[in-house]
């Protein structure tokens, strides 16, 4: 039944899942220990939204994500800042009565501006699907390509609020290649 029957996921689906704590765990512990020189947690959160899209298909989106300051930052001058980051997500991406998981993993850059609670944050990962046929919208592979733009607003000390668009596709590298755009909300937690 469309709408009304739970989240069933497949057992491929669940280790994917496994596998991608495991890996997001590891890189907490291996930076969090000091040991990957330059790499520092930058925050933990979760995200969710909507599809975008001017067409009948509304999916959304739900996923936890982490967010790794890498060693290389530019000062832009008049308290500007570039700072270099690799981004890690997993969560759920579903339309009315399909699911799959999904998770990517790729680099980001955020500009900030000393004093000032707000940045901007822009990059592409690759992104893996535990399925790519969403009923009648089918796209195309199980791997794809998110690009983003985002707007970040830290209002408390440790905590931010965040919103993105984003734009998933698989880049042309299968026929069907209609994309999904998002728009995202965020929590995250700041160290």
């Amino acid at each position: 039944m469309v709408g009304s029957s739970p989240m069933v996921l497949s057992n491929r689906a669940w280790r994917w899942i496994g596998v991608t704590a495991w890996v997001m765990t590891w890189l907490v512990l291996r930076i969090d220990s000091g040991r990957a020189e330059g790499f520092s947690l930058e925050s933990v959160g979760a995200r969710g939204g909507f599809s975008a899209n001017n067409d009948r298909q509304e999916f959304n989106q739900i996923e936890a994500f982490g967010n790794l300051n890498l060693p290389w930052d530019w000062d832009l001058g008049k308290e500007w800042h570039l700072q270099s980051r690799l981004d890690l997500s997993v969560g759920w991406l579903g339309d009315r009565g399909n699911d799959a998981v999904v998770g990517s993993l790729g680099p980001s850059v955020v500009l900030s501006r000393a004093g000032w609670p707000v940045s901007l944050e822009g990059g592409v990962s690759p992104t893996l699907l535990s399925t790519h046929d969403f009923g009648s919208k089918h796209l195309g592979k199980d791997f794809q390509f998110t690009s983003h733009v985002g707007l970040n607003w830290d209002f408390a000390e440790h905590w931010r609020v965040g919103y993105r668009f984003q734009h998933m596709s698989n880049a042309g590298l299968a026929s069907d290649n209609p994309g999904i755009n998002m728009h995202l909300f965020a929590l995250s937690y700041i160290f």
